[in-house]
């Protein structure tokens, strides 16, 4: 390790692939299935444990537990997982937990993303790029976050739930469907209530897909058509609207159903 720091008192297996710059502060541990990339940090008595990768210049906080076994009961051992991108922030107590054979052997996450302190993050999940983790945000086992999705402070996604890009779930909301892209999600149990407009404006989306978007809601929501129905008027008036077309696409491979 070139031009970087390990205090005394942190533990570093000496199999650890440490990259050049890399800063290890007191009592964290390193251990021998880890690999860091370049320029990352562990402040103070970070974990970092298991089969873990981590990309560039990522910053682990006190107390932060990434790549330890997970809480399945279905786990007997077997080599799994996780996968981390780059520029990524764990703050204090962050958990993150390997994959499992039965949700493919890993959890992933992307690049740029912010976990406020006491975020979970459980087996087989794949956090995309982007996402904001507010304080104890919490995702139970095989759920995906797209890119640039927002989870509100204690809030909690049930097991195999999807939250879609550019989505924004409310804090101390309950997941228990998929959440969808774009949307404004709140409550318990969770319910829609409108696009995400601060957030498609703070991301320069245009008038016209800003626009397209809020008709497709309303077809969606507040007429008479079913869903599928819908979805039917959404393609012929809509499709050419590259947001509004993902829109659909989620809707129609939903397995757990839509929060309405």
């Amino acid at each position: 390790m070139s031009q970087g720091s390990v205090h005394p008192s942190a533990i570093v297996h000496p199999d650890a692939r440490i990259g050049a710059g890399c800063r290890i502060g007191p009592f964290s541990v390193v251990g021998a299935g880890v690999t860091l990339g370049p320029e990352c940090e562990l402040l103070s008595h970070a974990v970092l444990d298991g089969r873990v990768e981590v990309g560039e210049g990522c910053r682990f906080f006190p107390f932060c537990s990434i790549g330890l076994e997970p809480q399945d009961l279905k786990y007997r051992g077997e080599p799994t997982r996780v996968v981390i991108g780059r520029r990524n922030t764990f703050r204090e107590f962050v958990t993150v937990h390997s994959g499992t054979h039965g949700g493919g052997a890993v959890t992933t996450i992307g690049d740029r993303n912010l976990f406020m302190a006491y975020t979970h993050v459980a087996h087989d999940c794949r956090v995309g790029s982007d996402t904001i983790f507010a304080n104890a945000a919490t995702l139970a086992g095989h759920v995906t976050v797209e890119d640039f999705a927002v989870i509100g402070a204690f809030s909690g996604v049930h097991q195999f739930c999807r939250i879609g890009a550019h989505a924004y779930i409310g804090g101390y909301s309950v997941i228990t469907q998929d959440a969808l892209p774009y949307v404004l999600t709140v409550g318990n149990r969770a319910k829609a209530y409108g696009m995400n407009l601060v957030g498609l404006k703070r991301r320069a989306f245009s008038e016209e897909s800003i626009a397209a978007l809020r008709k497709a809601y309303r077809l969606l929501f507040q007429s008479n058509l079913t869903t599928t129905r819908a979805l039917e008027r959404i393609d012929t008036d809509l499709g050419g609207i590259p947001e509004v077309a993902y829109l659909a696409s989620f809707i129609r491979s939903s397995e757990r159903g839509i929060v309405k």
